[in-house]
């Protein structure tokens, strides 16, 4: 499925998890262009690391920290592109959804960005989100 909800033969439904209705609503906000409910999703100490690491979206590889931070993130890049996921499984665990798939951006400059990862979300306790680390490969994505 490409909603995001697709689930683990294995693992329990994802979409009775709090964490994979925080995804949910990730998505939709997302693909609707809605910043402000994209930043409400995350709880105001969040950490958007996308992807893992260092890379020409965080030179320093520590994450984009806080609201402003993750507004900033969504200015810069999801705002002016067109963001599609493709969720070939997700597994459940606890207060985290581990999504496997493509998520793919047409970039502000034409460029096309196509990441396969995982794609790991994890929420408080009351639904928010805390975490989110994406584990893909920025060239590879890029086409490098």
């Amino acid at each position: 499925m490409s909603d995001g909800r697709s689930s683990d033969a294995g693992a329990s439904d994802p979409k009775d998890s709090p964490a994979a209705r925080a995804f949910a609503r990730h998505v939709h906000a997302v693909q609707s262009r809605d910043r402000a409910a994209f930043l409400a999703n995350f709880a105001e100490d969040a950490v958007v690391e996308d992807p893992v690491g260092p890379s020409p979206l965080d030179p320093e590889g520590r994450g984009h920290r806080g609201r402003a931070a993750i507004g900033a993130f969504w200015d810069a890049l999801i705002a002016p592109g067109e963001v599609r996921f493709a969720i070939d499984r997700a597994i459940v665990c606890g207060d985290e959804i581990a999504n496997i798939g493509t998520i793919s951006n047409r970039l502000a400059d034409g460029r096309q960005l196509s990441a396969e990862g995982v794609f790991v979300y994890r929420v408080n306790a009351v639904g928010k989100l805390v975490s989110l680390k994406a584990y893909w490969d920025f060239e590879k994505a890029m086409g490098g």
